[in-house]
């Protein structure tokens, strides 16, 4: 698996220009093989930015991506391979579904690598069962499928290429609760059984809180935080500060210390927050 190294990464739009705009600036971080990360930060704050340099989507102005130690920018070659290992699915995925059937859409990548027909099946009934969609929809096309069905196969369409890394851009965007749970659960499944690093960009607290082992909150450009979700939600006044939310369970107990009940520790999930008001109150959970 794959180790993502950022040197001093800038990019600026339309430079020379009067509309210049530096999207992100002076960002070197280093992401383990196998790692869950959360990409937080306001509209604007440079995430979508960032990630499309991980794939050498975008060209950095300054600075490294490096893959295995190795500059994804070093030549055409370079930049065309890091795809297949680098996988980026899109905000809004779905519509970017243009084959006739599920099967092709799901099978374009793995077609594009130029592999035989038989892995090609083999990955699409992979890919598909990862995210739950159902062999049934093989036949049917994309274009009748109802919202998180079609999130689920563009998804799957990147997944098939079997990628050591898979960024998402807020892949729940638009779509309901059960059907939001159900995404990240796939996501989280695959995960769990490729040991792929998997990137999320998302503006969802509560998800960030629960699935992701570190976060990464961008500003104007920077880099704010980094760290594990206790060490950045243990700060929920700065986040707030830079225009975020916080996790709901986080927001409760601020009130609550607002109020002057003395809890103890970082709270970013419900289980905390039982815990943390159970200890002050001098209650026993069961």
């Amino acid at each position: 698996m794959s180790v993502i190294t950022v040197e001093k990464l800038r990019h600026t739009y339309s430079a020379g220009t009067p509309f210049e705009k530096v999207a992100i600036d002076d960002i070197s971080l280093s992401i383990p093989a196998g790692q869950f990360v959360g990409l937080l930060g306001h509209t604007g704050s440079g995430k979508s930015t960032f990630i499309q340099h991980l794939n050498a989507l975008l060209q950095p102005t300054s600075g490294r991506v490096l893959l295995d130690g190795e500059d994804i920018n070093k030549d055409k070659k370079t930049r065309h391979d890091v795809k297949w290992k680098v996988g980026l699915v899109f905000q809004y995925p779905e519509y970017q579904l243009f084959e006739e059937t599920v099967f092709a859409d799901i099978a374009f990548g793995p077609k594009n690598m130029g592999l035989k027909k038989e892995e090609i099946e083999e990955r699409v009934r992979e890919a598909a069962g990862f995210v739950g969609v159902k062999e049934e929809l093989f036949e049917r096309s994309p274009l009748e499928l109802s919202g998180g069905q079609k999130r689920r196969v563009a998804i799957a369409g990147v997944v098939a290429m079997r990628p050591e890394v898979l960024i998402l851009d807020e892949p729940t965007a638009g779509l309901d609760p059960a059907g939001s749970r159900k995404i990240m659960n796939n996501i989280c499944r695959y995960r769990e059984q490729s040991g792929a690093t998997v990137i999320i960009v998302s503006h969802n607290m509560d998800d960030a809180a629960r699935l992701a082992e570190r976060l990464i909150v961008f500003d104007h450009g920077h880099v704010a935080m980094d760290g594990t979700p206790e060490e950045v939600f243990s700060r929920p006044q700065e986040l707030i500060n830079i225009g975020l939310s916080v996790p709901q369970s986080t927001a409760i107990a601020m009130a609550l210390r607002e109020k002057g009940m003395p809890l103890e520790g970082s709270v970013f999930t419900h289980e905390q927050l039982l815990k943390a008001v159970a200890k002050a109150k001098g209650v026993a959970l069961c």
